[in-house]
C-alpha cells in the first residue's frame, strides 16, 4: 500500500486539469513546429537550385532550415506559457519544455557552425543529428535534475573488479573528454591545412606533406592530452592495453604501412597531384592502367583514369611496385610506332613517309623531330618503325598513336605502299609420292661402290 500511495500521487497529477493542458500546449507547439518546418524545408528545395553552394547566402539559409523547427516551438510556447501564467495555471511542464527546446535549438545550430568550420567531408557532417542528441541528452539530464542520480549510478558499475577501479562512469568521461580534445585539435588542424595550402611559394607536394604531419601530430596530441585530462588511472589498465596493443599491431601493420608510405611519397617528391602514372611490370610507353594522381592521402592515393573512374591505390603499392612517373622530371615522352611493308616497296619511300605522317601533326614536337628507321627484315616484308615525341602525356597517348597511324595508312594507300600480312603456306604431299630411304652399303665395299674409285 505503501508503494502504491507515490504511483497514485503521480497518476492524479499528471491527469489532473492543469498538468493535461500543459501537454496539449506542448503536443501543440510541436505539430505546428513540424508542419512548419516541413514548408520551410520544401521552400528550401524549390530555391536552393540557383544559390551558390559555396556562398554565404546558401550557408545561412541552410542554417536557417535547420534550426526552424525548434525556433517555431519556442514562437509556440512562449505565448502558451504566458497565457497560462495569466490564467494562474499550472506552467512547470511547459518551463521545462522551453529549456529543453531552447537547449536543443543551440546545440543544433552550434553543430552545425562546427560542422563548417570542419569542412563538408568531415566526419562532423555526416554525424550532425547524431552528435546534436547526444549532447541534448546530456545536457537535458542536467536540466531534469537526473544528471547526479545517473552519475551515481554508472560509478557504481565497476569494469575491472580488484584493487584498482575504473567504473563504467570514468570510462564514459574519459571517452567524451578525449574526443572534446581531438575535436578541437581537428579544428586546428583543419586550420592549419587550409593556410598551409594556401602558400603558392611552396611546392604542392611540400605544402601536403606539411598540412598531414600537422593534422596527425594534432590529433595524436589531442589524444594524449585528453587522457590526461580524465585523470584515469592508467595502470589499472595495463593488462587491457597491452592486450589491445599486440592485437593492433599484427590487424594494423598493413595501414601503418601504408601511412609511413604516404610520408615517404610526400618527402622525395615521387609522386605528386598532377602527375600521369601508369602501372605496368616493364618499362615503355605502355598505356596499361593509366591515369592522372589526384590526390596523395594517408592511407591511399587517388588516381583517376580517362574513362572517369578514381582508383584508390594504397602507399605502399606505389613504393614496392614499378610505376612509371610520365612527368617525373620531363613530361615528354618518345612513342613507337611499328610498320610492316612488302619487300616488292622502296624502304626509302616508305622512311619519308612515315616522318611526313608524323610532322604534320600539332601535338608531336619539331625538337627533336621524327625518325623513321628500318629495324629488321621479317619473314613476310620489313619492319619499319616511326619516332617522335610529345610533351603533354597527360592529354592522351593512343589519340596520337591513332592520328599518326591513319595518315600513314592514307599515304601508304597514295604511294602504292603495301602492307603485307602474315602467310603461312601448308604442303599436302601424296603418300605415294614419299621417297623410301635406300639401306648403306657394307663399309668393306664402299670403294668398289664408289664410280669415281
Amino acid at each position: 500500500m505503501e508503494r502504491e500511495a507515490p504511483t497514485r500521487s503521480l497518476f492524479e497529477q499528471l491527469t489532473s486539469a492543469e498538468v493535461l493542458t500543459e501537454i496539449v500546449a506542448i503536443a501543440l507547439a510541436i505539430g505546428i513546429s513540424a508542419a512548419a518546418a516541413h514548408f520551410i524545408r520544401a521552400w528550401f528545395r524549390r530555391i536552393e537550385s540557383g544559390l551558390d553552394a559555396e556562398g554565404w547566402q546558401w550557408k545561412l539559409l541552410e542554417g536557417g532550415v535547420v534550426v526552424a523547427p525548434f525556433f517555431v516551438a519556442l514562437l509556440v510556447l512562449l505565448p502558451l506559457r504566458a497565457g497560462l501564467a495569466a490564467l494562474d495555471t499550472h506552467v512547470a511542464a511547459v518551463d521545462v519544455a522551453l529549456q529543453l527546446v531552447a537547449a536543443l535549438l543551440f546545440v543544433r545550430l552550434g553543430i552545425y557552425v562546427f560542422a563548417l568550420l570542419m569542412g563538408n567531408k568531415s566526419w562532423v557532417r555526416a554525424w550532425e543529428n547524431q552528435i546534436t542528441i547526444a549532447i541534448w541528452l546530456a545536457i537535458s539530464f542536467e536540466l531534469l535534475g537526473w544528471f547526479d542520480r545517473l552519475e551515481t549510478t554508472l560509478d557504481a558499475i565497476d569494469l575491472i573488479p580488484g584493487k584498482a577501479t575504473f567504473s563504467l562512469w570514468a570510462l564514459l568521461k574519459s571517452v567524451v573528454v578525449v574526443t572534446g580534445f581531438v575535436v578541437i585539435t581537428s579544428l586546428i588542424a583543419r586550420t592549419v591545412e587550409r593556410r598551409v595550402m594556401a602558400m603558392q611559394s611552396l611546392a604542392l607536394s611540400t605544402r601536403i606533406g606539411i598540412s598531414k604531419f600537422a593534422y596527425f601530430f594534432l590529433i595524436g596530441l589531442g589524444i594524449l592530452l585528453g587522457v590526461n585530462a580524465t585523470g584515469v588511472d592508467l595502470t589499472a589498465l595495463t593488462v587491457l592495453t597491452g592486450a589491445i596493443g599486440l592485437g593492433l599491431g599484427f590487424g594494423l601493420q598493413a595501414i601503418t604501412s601504408n601511412f609511413v608510405s604516404g610520408f615517404v611519397l610526400l618527402m622525395d617528391k615521387s609522386i605528386k597531384p598532377g602527375d600521369v602514372i601508369s602501372f605496368t611490370q616493364h618499362t615503355g610507353t605502355s598505356t596499361e592502367n593509366f591515369g592522372w594522381v589526384q590526390e596523395l592521402r594517408g592511407r591511399y592515393v587517388v588516381v583517376r583514369d580517362r574513362d572517369g573512374v578514381e582508383t584508390l591505390v594504397p602507399n605502399q603499392n606505389l613504393i614496392t611496385n614499378s610505376v612509371i612517373n610520365w612527368s617525373y622530371s620531363d613530361q615528354r615522352v618518345r612513342l613507337r610506332l611499328p610498320v610492316m611493308i612488302s619487300y616488292q616497296d622502296d624502304p626509302e619511300h616508305a622512311l619519308e613517309l612515315l616522318i611526313e605522317a608524323a610532322r604534320e601533326h600539332p601535338r608531336i614536337l619539331r625538337d627533336p623531330g621524327p625518325v623513321s628507321r628500318l629495324m629488321s627484315f621479317e619473314d613476310y616484308g620489313m619492319k619499319l618503325e616511326c619516332r617522335f615525341w610529345i610533351r603533354d602525356p597527360m592529354n592522351g597517348v593512343n589519340n596520337v598513336r591513332s592520328d599518326v597511324n591513319r595518315k600513314i595508312w592514307r599515304l601508304f594507300r597514295d604511294a602504292g605502299i603495301t602492307i603485307p600480312v602474315s602467310q603461312h603456306e601448308i604442303r599436302v604431299m601424296d603418300p605415294g609420292a614419299i621417297a623410301v630411304r635406300r639401306p648403306l652399303p657394307p663399309a668393306g665395299d664402299q670403294d668398289d661402290a664408289d664410280p669415281r674409285r
